[in-house]
Parts: C-alpha cells; structure tokens; sequence
C-alpha cells in the first residue's frame, strides 16, 4: 500500500512538469524543422525493419529444417537462399540507414545547441544588471547554460531512441498476439518495476541538481581561482593555491559522495526490476516449449517468439530508459524555460518620446533615493544634483559614497527607488532605453579588457559602426585623444596587434594602457553626455596632465560627468560637488571651494603634500 502511494506521489510529480514536452518538442522543431522531417522517416523505417528481421528468421529456420536432413543435398539449400539474401539485404539496409541517422542526428544537435545558446545568451543581455546582483540568477544561470552543451543531443537522442523503439515494440505486439493476447501484456506488466525506478531516480537526480547548484557553482569558482591568470599572481605570493584546492576537494567529496550514494540506491532497485523481468521471461519460454513439444509451434515458431519476446522485452526496458532520460532532458529544460521567463524591470514605457540629439538643458537628479536590490541600506537618500548641458561636472568623495551609482542610473541599468532622473526636463524612463543610451559615452570604473585587436578593441566604442570595416581614420582619432596612439604604434603590429593572452600571439598591456584603450572606446563614440569613471586612476602624473589637456579639448561643448579620487584632475571641471554617504555635502569651482576650507580643502591640502613628498623623492633619486 505505501509503495502504490509513493508510486501515485511520483506520478503526480513528474506530470507537473508534462507541460515543458511540447514545449521542448516545438524547440527543436523551430531549431532542426527539415532536419527533423529526415529524421522522422529514418526512425520510421528504422523501427520496421527489425520486424523484418524477425519474420526472415523464422522463414530461414522453417526452410532450413527440411534441408539440414537431406544430408548434404545442395538443391535442398535453394529455398533457403532467397530468405537468406533477403536477411542479408535487411541487415545491410538496418546499417546504412543507422549511419544515415547518426549524420542527420549530429546536424540536428549543432543546430538546436546553438538555438539554445542563443536564446540564453539574448535573455542574458536583456537582464537587467539587477539579477546580477542576486544568487538565485546565477543559479538559474548556470542550470541552464552548464548543460547547454551537451543535452540538446541527448534530448534528440531520448526523442529519436523512443519513437524507434515505440514503432519497433508496436509491430512485435502485433507478431505476439497469435500466440497469445496476454503476452504483450505480460511483457507490460514485467516492466512495471523498471518505470518506477526510472520516475522515482529521475526526479531524485533532478532535485538533488537543484538543492546542490550553488555548490556546483562555488567548486567552478574555486577552480576558476586556481586556474585563471586573474588571480595567478596573488595565489603564489600569499601561498592561498592549497587552501582553495583544499576546499575544492571537500566540496567535490561531498558532492561525489551523494551521487555515488545515489547511484547505489539505483543499481539495487534497477536489479530488482530486472530480476522481476526474467521471471516473466522464463515463465514465458517454459510455456512456449511445453506448446512446442506437444506439436503445437514449429521450431521457427519457437524462434519466431523467443526473438519477439526477447526483443519486446528489451525494447520495452530501453523504451522505460528513454521515457527516463527525455524526462531527465525535458527537467533540464524545464530550467531553460525558467531561466528564461525571467522578465527585466527596466523596460520601455509605452509611448516612449525620441532621446533629444543635442543636449539643451542638461542633467538633472531631483531627490533621487536608490538602494541595490537585497540590501537595505540606501546609496543615496533624497539626491539632487543638476549638470548643466555642455558644462564638465566633477565629483569627488571617499569609495561607497555613491558616485559610481550615478552612472549606472543615468545609464538606465537601474531604476531608482524615489525621484527622477530628468534629460532636458523629461524622465529618462520615457526615453527609449536603447535610444537614451546611444547618447551617452561611458568609461567604467573597470573597463573590459577584450581580447581582440587593439582597433576592434577602440571600435566597439560603436555599436552602430560597420563591423565588416573598420573606421582606420576614427579609431586613430580616439586613440590620440586618449593618449594611447604612442603605446599603439609601439606595439608588434600597431593597431592589428592582439590583445591579451587568451590566444596565439596576444599582447598584454599594463593597467594603464589598457584604462588608455578604454578610454579610446569611450572617445570613439560620438555622444553628447560623457561620463567617466576615475579615467585617470592608472596613469603617473606627467602622463595624467598630458592627457588632460587633450581631454578639456575633447569635452568641449559636450555634456560631462567625471567621476575621480584625482583632484588633479577634478580642478579642470567647471563645477566640483563632494559627495559624503549618498549627499553632496559641498559644491563649487576648485578656487571656491578651496577658499571654503571645508572637505575639499583639507583633502586637497593632503594630496598635494603626499604628491610633493613623492616629487622630492623622485628629484632625489635623479
């Protein structure tokens, strides 16, 4: 009684998630649809065909009798070759048509594995930056992309294995039912056992994968931090290389532990199941021999049936695995879909007004509160601050003072809580996001250090650029400005080099040549807001106010935001606002607020002295 109640509860559990096989049947249809329709008719005659085999077989036998007593007569044999040749013509036809499905089923896999990765990639684009600062998206993440690569095939597969097996089983019942109507039934009723050990495991497996994603996740990081060069140097001097392996290796126990636990469970219910089975199989037989000695079947009979019981047997065992491992797929896909009905906040508003061209008014921030989502401490609390168009604003304070996040806002990757954000007057949310964008030019505080090309690196500054050729005249132009043409043209081949080391031939680039090709990028687009994030933070002095003076240039007539710890480079702004926990706490000209003799001032006084004891150390050392 209770093992029929747990069997109804899987039952019930696995039907929950019925709902995904249509949908994973209309992915691949949308991904492989011609390649299907080959497919499907290959199945087809593929199913029949061992059905043929069957019938020839027992021909051959029923033919083969009468000669084997002739005693070597060799026109005796003459009945025998036809079902013979024909045996031989079937088995051929079962070969070519098996290396047939195998091509058509690889191109089908290539097809859907890249359908489904860029669905993941696309929702991974439209995910507001928000999900990025949640776990749970990363578990979701990783779900549906860590089994991207390889379970396509196997959904194809369990698709293709079930469809082939359910013609083949189909066409067996039918030769078994003159023996007997009930031992197509017998053969159901001896696979009982093995479809609730495929359910039961299935699901086992599945919400095991679940329960232990974010340990999955943290043994990737791990060795992620042993392998990567990101974190190469910092591994070797502070010796940290054994603890993550150590951790590594105890999250990998742990995990290996469970699964072998699990598939020891398995193994012993799979052969109890199995046990069951070759009872019924041998009561069978014995039933049939015991008609065979009595002159009931002929002995081609009696092959006819052990082929077609045994075959039925086994097709219904492999039928059961398939249903398991579509489930098993259609689970994983169940993950995919979930992934992606994820939907971001930060969308368009219906009736969007076109983002203005050439900036009239300015920037305005009018009493903006803002918090990241999963904290509860607010970044910035009741924020106002105005930009006034074409002018170059500074803003300066101590790390976690929230500067950084007001580029992200004006970047639309975020939403604020309270308040608005307004360009020229209107609300940036009745922008269209991507038009909105597209008017602003953007130095992270960590630009992405690509590995391409140092002018595909400056070109990606440019979405709308034509990526089939390259602007030669424009690339060079940014890169002047942004002080990164000498370092260029000392590379190996110039702006033809390879960046990085992830691939053959790769230069690498100190921190400050790299922050010189980001703000390259920055440069290339032609925006009119520019915003930027400590842009000199790895440059020395001498080349910090080189730079500058290309870069007051360069903002000219433009709308700027400059977000630096450098008050160097913060006295060239027109107007310099402290900020202090999410407040402008001061605001004014280098000159003003330095005759303040506030915040500014002392920080100022501070920076000069540490920047003159560096100056009299280098004169020394000269």
């Amino acid at each position: 009684m209770q093992s029929l109640k747990l069997l109804k509860l899987r039952l019930e559990r696995a039907l929950i998630h019925l709902p995904h096989v249509p949908r994973a049947l209309a992915l691949a249809w949308t991904a492989t649809r011609t390649w299907t329709l080959a497919w499907s008719f290959l199945l087809l005659f593929q199913g029949l065909l061992p059905v043929a085999t069957v019938y020839l077989s027992r021909s051959l036998v029923d033919r083969l009798v009468p000669a084997l007593g002739s005693r070597g007569n060799w026109q005796s044999l003459t009945p025998v070759l036809g079902p013979l040749g024909l045996l031989a013509a079937v088995l051929l036809l079962t070969e070519l048509l098996r290396i047939a499905a195998n091509w058509v089923r690889t191109a089908q896999a290539e097809l859907l594995k890249d359908h489904i990765s860029a669905l993941i990639h696309t929702k991974s684009i439209e995910a507001d930056l928000a999900f990025y600062d949640q776990p749970e998206f990363y578990d979701h993440l990783h779900r549906a992309r860590d089994e991207a690569g390889y379970r396509p095939v196997q959904l194809l597969e369990s698709l293709g294995s079930l469809l082939q097996n359910g013609i083949t089983l189909a066409a067996m019942a039918v030769v078994l039912i003159p023996f007997g109507v009930w031992i197509p039934a017998a053969i159901l009723v001896s696979t009982v056992p093995a479809l609730f050990v495929v359910l039961r495991y299935t699901l086992v497996h599945h919400e095991w994968t679940r329960r232990t994603t974010a340990d999955e996740r943290r043994s990737w990081y791990y060795d992620w931090l042993i392998t990567s060069r990101e974190a190469a140097s910092e591994l070797r001097l502070f010796g940290m290389g054994p603890r993550f392996h150590l951790s590594y290796q105890a999250l990998r126990q742990g995990l290996r532990r469970e699964r072998m636990n699990m598939a020891q469970r398995q193994g012993l219910a799979e052969l109890a199941a199995g046990g069951f089975g070759l009872l019924v199989t041998g009561a069978a037989m014995v039933w049939m021999v015991w008609r065979a000695t009595r002159g009931l079947v002929s002995l081609g009979d009696l092959t006819l049936f052990y082929q077609a019981f045994n075959q039925g047997q086994r097709l219904m065992r492999s039928l059961l695995e398939n249903v398991g491992q579509l489930y098993s797929n259609v689970l994983f896909l169940g993950n995919l879909f979930e992934f992606l009905t994820l939907q971001p906040k930060v969308i368009d508003r219906a009736g969007p007004v076109p983002a203005p061209k050439r900036i009239l008014e300015g920037i305005r921030f009018d009493r903006v509160s803002f918090s990241y989502p999963g904290s509860r401490e607010a970044i910035l609390r009741d924020f106002s601050l105005n930009i006034p168009a074409g002018q170059t604003v500074a803003l300066v304070g101590l790390n976690g003072a929230g500067k950084s996040t007001l580029v992200k806002l004006l970047c639309r990757f975020y939403d604020p809580d309270q308040g608005s954000i307004e360009l020229d007057g209107i609300d940036l949310r009745d922008f269209p996001i991507q038009e909105l964008r597209k008017q602003m030019t953007v130095l992270f505080q960590e630009p992405v250090r690509f590995n391409t090309t140092v002018g595909e690196n400056i070109a990606l500054g440019n979405s709308d650029a034509n990526a089939c050729h390259l602007d030669v005249v424009g690339v060079r132009s940014a890169a002047r400005v942004a002080g990164a043409d000498d370092i260029i043209q000392g590379l190996p081949e110039g702006y033809d080099t390879l960046l990085g080391k992830w691939f053959a031939n790769g230069a690498e680039l100190s921190a400050g040549e790299w922050q010189r090709v980001a703000l390259a990028r920055a440069f290339f687009r032609q925006a009119p807001i520019l915003l930027l994030d400590e842009p000199t933070s790895a440059m020395d002095p001498w080349a910090e106010a080189e730079w500058l003076e290309r870069f007051m240039e360069l903002a000219e007539g433009r709308t700027t935001l400059m977000i630096t710890h450098r008050f160097t480079t913060a006295m060239r702004a027109d107007v310099i606002h402290v900020m202090e926990e999410g407040c402008i706490v001061e605001s004014g000209s280098h000159e003003e607020l330095l005759s303040q003799g506030g915040r500014y001032a002392a920080s100022w006084a501070a920076q000069m002295g540490k920047a003159g004891v560096r100056f009299q150390v280098a004169g020394a050392r000269g």
